[in-house]
């Protein structure tokens, strides 16, 4: 309450538009629910009741989410702190698509080591076989999972920069620690983890340090009053400048960007597989979801400022993660460097910044829809690739050992298949969605003028295509280990029904988006713009 001339005023109460925020509202009560089985339900019933709740809150979200996008319900909502657009609304919907499929491999994984249910027959390790008989279950990945997804919705939705780094810290701390859940390997999860919050939190402290210098050049958090003072040219250039390098840094270190890519590698191999897959492929969502709305309605007035620098990282990212995935000997690393690399082929596009405001030809792809299909075509290759490495094991657990997987063809003709699909899709071939996606970002780029960055960009596809097919050759043209002739070391384990639908969706989206993209390519057009 407050007092004016004598007479006693109420403080208003914030007016939320829940209708347009329910998508994200459900994903956070989906977990707070979650919360409440953990502590009431029966151990035994806990994983079946968990996935089902799991499955019923991102499907709910799923569907509001696509009725307000068809009536075209777009809005500053939250008094002004998140901004339901339609780039915002294409990006929930695919978290929430992506979020599922990867959380099906959590329902596979959720039992026993490294949330494993295995069979007793399956190779694994004898804290693996324990945990199976003991029914010890980390079904909490569940509500984990759900506050990190609902973390990631609002990244890219944030029309402030306070706003924004409360997404990020929501997003981040249940990564944190679905990092370190994993029974196999504990000492290598555990420091995976660790290393991932030492690492995360410094970066969570760059950003704000950058939002608080920005605060102090526009006088406002809003991206909208700072591109306000930005046109207007009335603050300080050195305020300007410093807190937008250190924004960037935030962002980029979870989009996994060079030089800020070094957790990358040891977190991928460390993690649990399922919890990996899920963050290479929806943590890459929210961070250029975000990387997009700062730099393209809060600083895009200058862009003459940043495109140069940005221009680096995003050569630096490409040749960096294409090289250095040559030379690693296990699959999960590989396929970290390999993330790497994609970072960097997204950021031509974000370089280019291809905008109808920037002078694009109409109807062309703009910078941000190209992203956005992008997008979709590597989380579910990524989503694909990591379910199928939980399936090959040996005696030691899961076998991510390059070696482990010469001759895998022979054993197991069309898990090598799936895999290898996956691996083209990767490597940019025709007919898979990653030769799309590729096309639509460099052309893109190619619009907005950055044409030396698609040459440069064009050169390194063809480098990091090296690495992929040399697995699939391991796979297919080579004979097995002369101790594992007879393939009883290695094995495919047969997979629950949960995670043989993720592989299937991932296989699906994977060849249709690359012989029929016009559907999804005409939906990510229709996203638009940012609105301010």
């Amino acid at each position: 309450m407050t007092t004016t001339a004598g007479v006693l005023q109420a403080i208003p109460a914030p007016d939320l538009e829940y209708g347009l925020l329910m998508p994200f509202l459900l994903v956070f009560a989906g977990a707070c629910l979650g919360i409440l089985v953990e502590a009431l339900v029966p151990r035994p019933l806990r994983r079946s009741v968990q996935l089902a709740l799991t499955v019923l809150t991102l499907g709910a979200a799923f569907a509001v989410n696509a009725l307000n996008w068809a009536a075209d319900r777009v809005a500053v909502a939250a008094v002004g702190s998140l901004a339901v657009d339609g780039p915002t609304a294409f990006m929930w919907a695919l978290l929430l698509v992506l979020g599922l499929v990867s959380i099906l491999t959590f329902g596979e994984r959720a039992v026993g080591s490294a949330f494993a249910a295995q069979a007793a027959t399956v190779p694994g390790t004898d804290a693996e076989r324990e945990a199976i008989e003991r029914r010890v279950e980390h079904t909490e990945v569940f509500p984990l999972a759900l506050f990190a997804l609902a973390g990631m919705m609002m990244f890219p939705a944030s029309n402030d920069l306070l706003a924004m780094f409360v997404a990020l810290e929501v997003l981040s701390l249940p990564l944190y620690l679905l990092c370190g859940l994993a029974r196999r390997r504990r000492l290598l999860s555990q420091e995976a983890a660790l290393k991932y919050f030492l690492l995360g939190a410094l970066s969570s402290a760059i950003f704000l340090y950058g939002v608080a210098l920005l605060y102090g050049y526009a006088g406002s958090f809003e991206l909208a009053a700072i591109d306000a003072a930005l046109t207007a040219d009335t603050g300080s250039v050195g305020l300007l400048l410093a807190g937008m390098g250190l924004l960037a840094i935030g962002l980029l270190f979870k989009f996994g960007a060079v030089p800020f890519h070094s957790w990358t590698p040891d977190v991928y191999a460390g993690a649990p597989t399922p919890v990996t897959g899920f963050m290479a492929a929806c943590t890459k969502i929210a961070a250029i979801g975000a990387l997009l709305r700062v730099f393209y309605v809060g600083l895009g007035a200058d862009r003459w400022d940043w495109q140069p620098l940005m221009s680096i990282v995003a050569v630096a990212t490409m040749a960096l993660g294409s090289l250095l995935a040559i030379t690693q000997t296990d699959v999960k690393r590989m396929l970290a460097y390999s993330s790497i690399a994609h970072a960097g082929f997204i950021m031509t596009a974000f370089v280019g910044a291809s905008q109808a405001a920037n002078g694009a030809p109409a109807g062309s792809l703009t910078s941000v829809s190209s992203i956005l299909f992008y997008l979709v075509a590597y989380g579910a290759a990524t989503i694909g690739a990591f379910a199928v490495v939980t399936m090959v094991r040996d005696t030691s657990g899961e076998a991510t050992l390059l070696s482990s997987w010469a001759g895998l063809g022979r054993r197991s003709p069309l898990t090598a298949l799936v895999f290898a699909v996956f691996l083209l899709s990767f490597a940019g071939i025709p007919l898979t969605s990653g030769f799309i996606g590729k096309w639509a970002v460099f052309a893109a780029a190619w619009t907005g003028g950055a044409r030396w960055l698609v040459v440069v960009a064009v050169v390194i596809s063809v480098v990091a295509a090296f690495f992929y097919i040399r697995v699939i050759v391991l796979m297919f043209f080579t004979d097995p280990e002369p101790e594992r002739s007879d393939g009883s070391d290695v094995v495919v384990a047969r997979p629950q029904a949960v995670t043989l639908l993720a592989v299937g969706v991932a296989v699906v989206a994977t060849v249709a988006l690359g012989v029929f993209p016009g559907p999804v390519l005409d939906l990510a057009q229709q996203a638009g713009e940012f609105i301010r």
